[in-house]
């Protein structure tokens, strides 16, 4: 897959794949869009759980939202098992590119992180004594989930214009499944006939503020 880096308007890059036209973060903001969407409006919400909290990502892409998780959980002292899947993974040079630790400031540490989350297939790693991640190299379609066992869905596949077959009712079920009650998605999405797919598999559907240059955002409660 052809992919070029680009810069977004609030300076950090991403991945544009020019046959798609599509990027991999919103271009009016890369990092800005990431800490909106799935830390304030995502792992924000398990601030003060004393308990392990179990995340599945929907596209683990550039692993933005992956060491941004990583690095609020170590802040706040959360404990963390984090797993996500990707069919088609970006190379060590991309990585580079991208150039997250200056963006981000991270330490040795953190950058050590980052770079073994792109490099761990399959197997689950304990990325620090209270955070344990998990890289699956695959299609979500080809997979098991196991029944309520994630409190948290990072659901930041590519648009449904673009990749259709993961915004189906099937897959919207076996996230859903997956969910511990009371556990949520949280996604950039808020397609009408998203949402309404949503709300026939049994989640109560909230709108919630976007990030720039995106109105409103969906966040899906398994009720």
């Amino acid at each position: 897959m052809q992919r070029q880096i680009i810069t977004t308007k609030d300076n950090s890059k991403t991945l544009l794949i020019p046959s798609m036209n599509e990027t991999y973060h919103s271009t009016h903001g890369a990092l800005t869009e990431a800490e909106h969407i799935f830390i304030n409006n995502g792992i924000k919400e398990f601030v003060n759980n004393e308990q392990p909290i179990y995340i599945f990502e929907m596209g683990f892409g550039t692993g933005l939202n992956a060491i941004l998780t990583y690095k609020f959980a170590q802040k706040h002292h959360l404990k963390i098992n984090y797993h996500t899947i990707e069919k088609y993974p970006i190379t060590e040079k991309e990585l580079n590119l991208l150039n997250y630790s200056q963006l981000l400031n991270l330490n040795e540490t953190e950058t050590s992180v980052l770079k073994q989350m792109h490099q761990s297939y399959l197997y689950e790693l304990s990325l620090s004594y209270d955070f344990n991640f998990k890289l699956i190299i695959d299609d979500f379609k080809k997979i098991n989930m196991e029944s309520n066992k994630f409190d948290l869905i990072y659901f930041d596949a590519f648009a449904p214009s673009h990749q259709p077959n993961l915004w189906t009712k099937e897959i919207l079920l076996k996230l859903y499944d997956s969910l511990k009650p009371n556990g949520f998605l949280i996604t950039y999405c808020a397609q009408g006939q998203f949402k309404r797919n949503l709300k026939h598999l049994g989640f109560d559907v909230l709108k919630l503020a976007g990030p720039p240059g995106k109105r409103e955002i969906t966040k899906a409660i398994k009720i």
